[in-house]
C-alpha cells in the first residue's frame, strides 16, 4: 500500500508530491487504502486555516476564504461530479439519457442549482461549526467522505459499458483495501470527535448504500462523476451531523 499514498494524494488533492505513483488501473484502486488518510491531512489543513483565518477577517469572511480553499485543494474535482451526476438523474428519462447527459462536458440547469445550493451550505456549516465551538467537525468531514467514495465503489458496478476512470476504482477496490480504509477511518473519527465521530461514519455509510441502490436503479451502477457526488452529499452530511451532536 505505501507506494501508492503518493498516488491518492495526487488523485484528490492539488498538493505538491515529489514522488509518483503508477497510474495503472490496479494502483488506482489500491490508493483507495489512503482515500481517510488523505482526508485527514485535508481536514488539519481546514481546522488550521479556520483556527488563523478569524485573527484577521469577521468570522463571514473567514468561512467564505475557508470555503475557497477547499475548492482549490480538491481541483473542484468532486463539485464537478456533482453537476454531471444531478444534471443526468434531472434531465434524463432513461438509463442511457442519463449517462449521456453526464458525459457532456456543458452543465445544465440542475448542475448549477446544486453546485449552488452545496457551496452555501457549506459556507452556513463553516460558520455555523466555528460559531458553536466544533471546529474538530472540519477534521472528519473529509475523512468520511474520502471513506464513503472507497465503499460505493466496493458495493456498486460500473455503470457504463465503454469503461472510464471510475471502472477502475469500482471493479479493483478489494475487500482488503476496504477493510483497511474502514479502520482507519474509524480511529480518525474517534480522534476528531470521540464517540460522537464513529456514529457519524455509520449514518454517512447508511446513506452510501442506499444510494449505491438508487444509483444501480437510475445509472445501472455509478461512475466517477457519481462518487464525486457522493463525497459532497457526504461533505454536508457529516458537518451538518457535526453541528447536531457537537
Amino acid at each position: 500500500m505505501n507506494c501508492t499514498l503518493p498516488l491518492a494524494l495526487t488523485f484528490l488533492t492539488k498538493f505538491p508530491w515529489l514522488q509518483t505513483a503508477p497510474a495503472e488501473a490496479g494502483a488506482l484502486a489500491r490508493s483507495m487504502f489512503w482515500f481517510p488518510w488523505v482526508g485527514a491531512l485535508l481536514g488539519v489543513v481546514f481546522w488550521g486555516a479556520w483556527a488563523g483565518l478569524p485573527r484577521f477577517l469577521p468570522d463571514p469572511a473567514a468561512a467564505g476564504v475557508l470555503l475557497c480553499l477547499t475548492v482549490w485543494l480538491t481541483g473542484g474535482l468532486h463539485l464537478d461530479g456533482l453537476a454531471d451526476t444531478v444534471d443526468g438523474l434531472g434531465g434524463g428519462r432513461t438509463v442511457e439519457e442519463r449517462l449521456a447527459i453526464m458525459k457532456d462536458s456543458r452543465v445544465g440547469t440542475f448542475g448549477v442549482l446544486a453546485l449552488a445550493l452545496v457551496l452555501v451550505l457549506k459556507f452556513a456549516l463553516f460558520l455555523s461549526l466555528a460559531g458553536k465551538g466544533t471546529a474538530a467537525g472540519l477534521i472528519l468531514y473529509p475523512v468520511v467522505s474520502r471513506w464513503g467514495m472507497v465503499l460505493l465503489a466496493y458495493l456498486s458496478p460500473y455503470a457504463r459499458p465503454e469503461g472510464g476512470l471510475g471502472q477502475a476504482m469500482t471493479t479493483g477496490v478489494s475487500a482488503k483495501v476496504l477493510a483497511g480504509a474502514t479502520v482507519s477511518a474509524a480511529a480518525l473519527s474517534v480522534a476528531a470527535l470521540g464517540v460522537r465521530g464513529p456514529i457519524l461514519l455509520a449514518a454517512a455509510g447508511a446513506l452510501v448504500w442506499l444510494g449505491s441502490l438508487y444509483c444501480r436503479k437510475k445509472l445501472g451502477g455509478v461512475t466517477g462523476d457519481v462518487l464525486g457526488a457522493a463525497n459532497e452529499a457526504l461533505e454536508v452530511l457529516v458537518l451538518g451531523g457535526a453541528l447536531l451532536v457537537g
